[in-house]
């Protein structure tokens, strides 16, 4: 049994499996996870795809639409009516009429992709055309964070928490919630202001803690970064508290007491019911995850990013695809990690943005394959907002990116308009992953000059999305990517052989 799920929950999960699979015997499906931490590209990518996939767009890696094997790829409604639906054609139209980013990912949402195919096989061609249904479900990826407090006690959560607040990089930002917890006594009398006070201060922390200058990322409870309806609610308001170790048991109207029942509320209503309902009944999944942002921050937020990435595969379920298994325990067979925002830098840093993100998940990567899941990981951008070019720059060639940045973007001092093309040398990364990851792991602040002498000759925008190229006949191409074809081949090419 799963450590996150009781028995009764399996038995859940089990009865769902069975209604889905009897539902597959007529055109089978598949349930493809999109998530990431903040601003990693999760509705960018499924608007990509789905755009792509419907639209006929260039995904030559992409054997099924390479080998013109598919024949077709359309929107249906969605198999779970309680789940609010992906906003597919608005978000398409910020991207191509707008030329805007869409809205981040605040909530699960689905969306329900019918491809046809004729399949590679001789024998399942003999049978007849093909079907899939391709079942995406997005959700932000600070929810994931969350799913390993299914373990810990109320004690344990806040030793995790305040430990993280006390360490160098985060004890200046998280000064103002510790003075609070400093002059609070977890046995005295409940109180729902001191409660209220806590919770706001322990929010505030954890919203410095992911602003770009800081660029941190294990932050939970992840609820706490986007409440939702659940804003104000006694389960999102508590915080850790400073718990002896040998701390006997919380007496009754106590704060602590107060606050551990709290918490308790927060996963059985908040966290138990996103596993039980989206996370468990996954069969794939692909991790967006922005590196650039990360370096740009500096080596606090690297190391920060490995943990969290450690604790997010932790909470998958891995394993080989069968039959049986698919019935009775759902695994994720298949899992992809993918460094977004390629089109931030020239084409000859891919292969290195690629190395420094499969340093990152190395120990995770290891587990899921131990596990019997396929791991795969790449360097992408769902939508390519840049070009490539090169230019002169005191008598030296360098390789430059072309683009639009975003409004109020700024380089050497000069703001841009959202207007004005420019082009830039975004500088290269590290040729050997590891001179970041020595860098990170140095207590010795000595031994960090090779990290931080690279960081700042690295300069990354943030570019709006580009204007899309028409036939002659006057119809709109699909929307630029890099690799996106490659991530459709991983995550379902097998599936339409």
């Amino acid at each position: 049994m799963n450590p996150l799920t009781t028995l009764k929950e399996e038995t859940r999960l089990t009865l769902a499996n069975l209604a889905d699979a009897a539902s597959d015997l007529t055109v089978p499906s598949l349930r493809l996870g999109v998530t990431g931490l903040a601003r990693a590209g999760k509705t960018v990518f499924l608007t990509a795809m789905v755009h792509n996939l419907v639209h006929g767009g260039r995904l030559p890696v992409f054997s099924a639409a390479a080998g013109h094997r598919m024949t077709g790829a359309r929107l249906q409604p969605q198999p779970d009516d309680a789940v609010p639906r992906f906003d597919y054609e608005a978000h398409v139209r910020a991207l191509v009429n707008d030329r805007v980013w869409p809205a981040s990912t605040r909530q699960v949402s689905e969306l329900r992709l019918t491809i046809d195919y004729e399949s590679a096989s001789y024998f399942y061609r003999k049978l007849g055309p093909g079907r899939l249904h391709v079942d995406l479900i997005d959700y932000p990826g600070e929810w994931l964070l969350d799913l390993p407090l299914l373990n810990k006690d109320y004690a344990t959560f806040s030793a995790d928490a305040l430990s993280r607040a006390r360490a160098k990089n985060r004890s200046q930002i998280a000064a103002p919630f510790m003075e609070a917890i400093s002059r609070t006594n977890p046995d005295g009398e409940e109180s729902e202001p001191a409660a209220q006070e806590l919770a706001t201060r322990f929010k505030i922390y954890l919203a410095a803690c992911r602003a770009d200058t800081h660029a941190l990322s294990m932050l939970p409870p992840g609820r706490f970064l986007m409440p939702g309806d659940l804003d104000g609610s006694p389960a999102l308001t508590f915080a850790p508290l400073d718990i002896p170790a040998d701390a006997a048991p919380a007496r009754t109207g106590t704060l602590r007491a107060m606050m551990e029942r709290r918490y308790e509320a927060y996963k059985t209503h908040v966290v138990r019911p996103f596993f039980r309902n989206h996370f468990a009944r996954l069969d794939r999944q692909i991790v967006l995850v922005d590196v650039l942002h990360a370096l740009n921050a500096g080596s606090d937020a690297i190391a920060d990013l490995e943990i969290a990435l450690s604790e997010v595969l932790g909470a998958f379920r891995p394993g080989k695809r069968s039959w049986l298994s698919s019935i009775l325990t759902r695994r994720i067979d298949r899992i992809l990690f993918a460094a977004t925002k390629a089109d931030h830098l020239h084409r000859t840093d891919h292969d290195r943005l690629e190395a420094i993100l499969k340093r990152l998940v190395a120990r995770a990567e290891e587990r899921a394959r131990f596990r019997g899941a396929e791991v795969d990981v790449l360097a992408m951008a769902a939508v390519r907002a840049t070009r490539e070019a090169t230019v002169k720059h005191r008598g030296e060639e360098l390789p430059a990116i072309l683009g639009t940045p975003l409004p109020g973007e700024r380089l050497n001092g000069d703001a841009y308009d959202g207007n004005s093309e420019i082009a830039m040398f975004p500088g290269d990364l590290p040729a050997n992953p590891e001179s970041i990851f020595a860098s990170v792991e140095s207590v010795c602040e000595e031994t960090r000059p090779s990290f931080q002498s690279a960081q700042a000759d690295l300069q990354f925008l943030r570019f709006r999305p580009p204007e899309l190229d028409r036939t002659a006949e006057g119809l709109t191409l699909s929307l630029p990517h890099i690799r996106l074809d490659r991530a459709l081949e991983f995550l379902i090419g097998d599936r339409l052989a």
